[in-house]
């Protein structure tokens, strides 16, 4: 069983800080939903996790297994086998969806079985065979490009996905199959997940075994799958407030007549 370590993560960006000392453990075969209001910092976090230039880590430690990932370039960190599937999926004119999972896959250097896994992938999902030849999510629709995002999971079978928002630009079905993919894999190949979004609609086929409200830079409080229907109902006001009051009171002066006795 792999374990993807989070300890004491701390980062900010131009000089101000989002993560505040982020601590999460997934195993093998979880689902951790981290569910937080806008601004919260969940984004942040992915793009620390795969290694997104523009972010500076001020300290703690990310691991997979024994492998530290925060010294690595993020090429290696996926080598490592973490995934990330992005909010917002980077157009790549020029490049073939099959040419970058050819050269990616690191299950097997046989161009067959990669081109087999590739169309039972891109079936499974409900994907056209067809979206293998276009260029990396040029004039895709946002729900294309969420499953272009899943079939490339499914081809490449990390240890470990970070799922940014995989929810959002799909609809009904689409979000139906994608979400059942990703469960799938949890019990087909052990892959662990970090499922971060704002709703908790993304789990009625992904099922969470562990639930964390993330709100300013760090996670506030866990619980189990309960904790995400919950939200919908309440929101995040009782984290959000005492989160920012935290934040404002650290970034004060020391008070010039306060009495050093005191």
């Amino acid at each position: 069983m792999s374990e993807l370590v989070i300890e004491g993560l701390r980062a900010a960006v131009d000089g101000q800080e989002i993560l505040t000392g982020v601590d999460l453990t997934v195993r093998s075969g979880e689902v951790h939903a981290v569910m937080g209001p806008n601004g919260s910092g969940k984004s942040t976090l992915s793009h620390v996790l795969a290694g997104r230039p523009g972010y500076e880590v001020l300290g703690g430690s990310v691991r997979i297994d024994d492998v530290e990932l925060l010294s690595l370039p993020a090429w290696q960190r996926a080598e490592a086998g973490l995934f990330l599937a992005m909010q917002y999926p980077t157009e790549v004119p020029g490049v073939a969806l099959r040419d970058l999972l050819r050269a990616s896959a690191r299950t097997s250097d046989d161009a067959d079985e990669i081109e087999e896994a590739m169309l039972a992938e891109a079936a499974r999902i409900g994907f056209g065979a067809k979206f293998l030849e276009r260029p990396l999510n040029v004039d895709l629709s946002g729900g294309e490009k969420k499953r272009n995002e899943t079939l490339q999971m499914g081809v490449l079978r990390p240890a470990f996905a970070v799922l940014d928002e995989l929810d959002s630009g799909l609809d009904v079905d689409a979000l139906r199959l994608v979400s059942s993919r990703v469960e799938e894999a949890t019990e087909e190949d052990g892959l662990g997940v970090l499922a971060i979004t704002h709703y908790s609609r993304l789990f009625q086929e992904l099922r969470p075994d562990v639930v964390h409200v993330f709100a300013g830079g760090r996670i506030q409080e866990t619980g189990g799958p309960e904790l995400a229907t919950e939200l919908e109902t309440t929101g995040y006001e009782r984290w959000v407030e005492p989160a920012a009051a935290k934040a404002s009171a650290a970034t004060l002066p020391d008070d010039p007549f306060a009495d050093p006795l005191a």
